[in-house]
């Protein structure tokens, strides 16, 4: 039993939703859906492909695991996770939103309530998704259903904070659906609730979480444009401005991933309806938009001042967004890739954690197994996976020709003093 008599649905079961889930069928038997059916039928089997959840941890919960939207019917209190992507044209694509709509909006009943965590713009919730679910429904919105929103803080990898050790923003439509809101994820939630006074505060505040980091790691690239220029390696500049005890500890690197690279074109879209051009917020974004290419244009440019003959083939370690975390989607080391066979070179790609199928399918990207790695002129480490951390200089020496050339250290994870003899080392 809960403290809340709340029946509970979650709908989208990725790298959010999943450990919602989980959550909440500690307490009762939840509803989880999916529109992926092979998703669903491996987390059935108690396999989470991203690795967020256990499978012994998800036998143990009671979790109803469907792809028919027809079973959301047995909750009366849905949460909906789906991502919220851009387009080519870097606009808000809500048709997962709308689509997850559509699907509560048919089972909706009268006092039931929908809360949407998945990022978006101020007033989507109330402006796009709530006249959904009224004309799905065929119910009016305040006097038959209600809705609020819980921006989702969820860090993929990340094995301390968690969903239920992070201090969870709610909001509601009224008063009365906020403390219902509060109370149900308080049941769950051990860091404590924060009541946001409106929908519309509760979504700008998730927006700019991501928007800050996203500047940040704007600023320390284009420093690292400048010193890189001024012939002075960027982490010992940063090193030494770190031991101050204010300085904010952020640093260069490839910037994508379905959040902080994603979330900041959400502000800047809503900014642009309401008549402003938010200058700081896209500057940043072109900046760290611009990073793979840069990455490529060195890596060729030190090829090039080492003369080697032949044609120079180069090996990218990692393509996911994050070290250890197999989610492919919006990375940013597909921009290094393109730039370098744009110049012509051959390029090879190893990861261990990222899934070949899906980089053949959403990039066209054939990855390369360990073993069959041919012998290099540069190595770009893209991606900080453990595997590359603990392997160290004598495996990125071994995949050069004759152990000699160029290496593109992009998260600083090498040991700068111990490269070896004949190695050129460069970093962000």
């Amino acid at each position: 039993m809960t403290t809340h008599n709340r029946k509970i649905s979650v709908i989208g079961l990725g790298y959010v939703g999943l450990p919602v889930a989980v959550a909440f069928a500690r307490q009762a038997k939840i509803v989880a859906f999916d529109i992926n059916a092979r998703r669903i039928a491996e987390l059935q089997q108690g396999h989470d492909r991203t690795g967020e959840v256990d499978g012994e941890e998800l036998r143990e919960v009671g979790i109803a695991f469907t792809d028919d939207p027809a079973d959301l019917a047995q909750a009366d209190f849905h949460i909906v996770t789906v991502p919220t992507p851009i387009n080519d044209a870097l606009l808000p694509d809500l048709s997962p939103l709308i689509a997850a709509s559509r699907s509560v909006g048919r089972v909706l009943k009268k006092g039931d309530i929908v809360v949407y965590e998945s990022t978006v713009y101020p007033g989507a919730t109330e402006e796009d998704c709530v006249p959904v679910l009224e004309a799905e429904s065929g119910l009016s919105f305040g006097r038959d259903f209600t809705v609020g929103y819980s921006p989702e803080r969820i860090n993929p990898g990340d094995r301390e904070h968690r969903f239920t050790t992070i201090r969870k923003v709610v909001s509601g439509s009224d008063a009365e659906t906020l403390e219902t809101v509060a109370a149900v994820y308080g049941s769950v939630v051990e860091a404590g609730i924060h009541r946001a006074p409106s929908i519309k505060a509760a979504e700008a505040a998730k927006v700019i979480e991501n928007t800050q980091r996203d500047l940040n790691i704007a600023l320390m690239n284009e420093l690292s444009l400048i010193f890189h220029r001024l012939g002075i390696d960027t982490q010992d500049v940063l090193a030494a401005a770190g031991t101050k005890w204010n300085f904010l500890r952020f640093t260069p690197g490839l910037v994508g991933g379905h959040c902080i690279g994603v979330d900041p074109y959400y502000l800047t879209h809503r900014a642009q309806r309401a008549g402003y051009n938010p200058e700081v917020i896209l500057a940043g974004r072109r900046i760290n938009d611009g990073m793979g290419a840069f990455v490529a244009r060195e890596t060729v440019r030190a090829i090039l001042h080492g003369s080697r003959s032949g044609s120079p083939t180069i090996t990218v370690l990692g393509l996911t967004f994050k070290e250890d975390v197999p989610d492919i989607r919006n990375t940013k080391v597909v921009d290094v890739i393109r730039e370098l066979e744009a110049f012509g070179l051959k390029v090879q790609v190893h990861d261990p954690v990222a899934d070949p199928e899906e980089a053949q399918h959403e990039y066209g990207i054939a990855l390369t197994p360990a073993e069959s790695l041919a012998p290099a002129d540069a190595v770009i480490l893209a991606v900080g996976h453990d595997e590359f951390r603990r392997a160290g200089w004598d495996r990125i020496g071994s995949l050069l020709k004759d152990r000699r050339g160029f290496v593109a250290d992009l998260k600083a994870v090498l040991d700068r003093d111990g490269a070896p003899e004949g190695i050129t080392l460069w970093r962000l």
